[in-house]
C-alpha cells in the first residue's frame, strides 16, 4: 500500500504554526528580565530535551557554558542570575532565516524545559526551593539548532528559600 504525499495545506499549515511558535516565544528579552514564573519549573529530573532539528544543518564552531551559578552551588533564591560565556560565535538580536555557524541565539533550559529565548548572555530566573539542572544551547539564528547540537555541560544547582 503506498502513503499518499502530503498536501501542499499541511506544509504551510506546519509552517504557520512554527511562525507562530517563533513569534510567541522569541521577542527580545533583556539580559537580565525574568524568564518563567517559578511555578512552571519545578525541581530536577532526568529528562533530556530533544527537540527535533529540520533539514540539513549546519555545524557551528560555538562552545557555550554556564559560568554562573558554578556546578554544585546552592544559592539563596528565589531569584538565580545566570551568566553563560559563548566563544566561537556571537548572539545576533534579529531571527532571522540567514543563518551562518558563527551567529545564533542562546536557549536556557531549566529541567530540560525551555525557559528562555535570549538574546544575551544571562538571565534571571525565579525558582523555588529545590534542586534544578541548567543547560543552555546555542542555536541559529532562526532558532532552530545546529547539527550536531551545541549544548553547554549541565551545571546542577540547590535553591533554598
Amino acid at each position: 500500500m503506498t502513503r499518499p504525499a502530503p498536501s501542499r495545506w499541511a506544509g504551510a499549515a506546519l509552517a504557520a504554526l512554527a511562525a507562530l511558535f517563533l513569534a510567541a516565544g522569541c521577542a527580545p528579552t533583556t539580559g537580565t528580565s525574568p524568564a518563567a514564573p517559578a511555578s512552571t519549573v519545578a525541581p530536577a529530573s532526568t529528562a533530556t530535551s530533544a527537540a527535533p532539528s529540520t533539514g540539513v544543518r549546519p555545524s557551528s564552531p560555538a562552545v557555550v557554558t554556564i559560568t554562573q551559578p558554578a556546578v554544585g552551588a546552592t544559592v539563596a533564591g528565589p531569584t538565580v542570575h545566570v551568566v553563560i560565556s559563548l566563544t566561537g560565535a556571537q548572539i545576533v538580536q534579529a531571527t532571522s532565516t540567514d543563518v551562518r555557524p558563527d551567529q545564533g541565539h542562546v536557549h536556557l533550559y531549566v529541567n530540560s524545559q525551555l525557559v528562555s529565548m535570549n538574546y544575551g548572555l544571562s538571565q534571571d530566573l525565579t525558582l523555588q526551593p529545590g534542586t534544578y539542572v541548567l543547560k543552555a544551547e546555542f542555536v541559529a539564528s532562526d532558532h532552530v539548532p545546529f547539527n550536531p547540537r551545541v549544548w553547554s555541560p549541565e551545571v546542577y544547582i540547590t535553591v533554598t528559600g
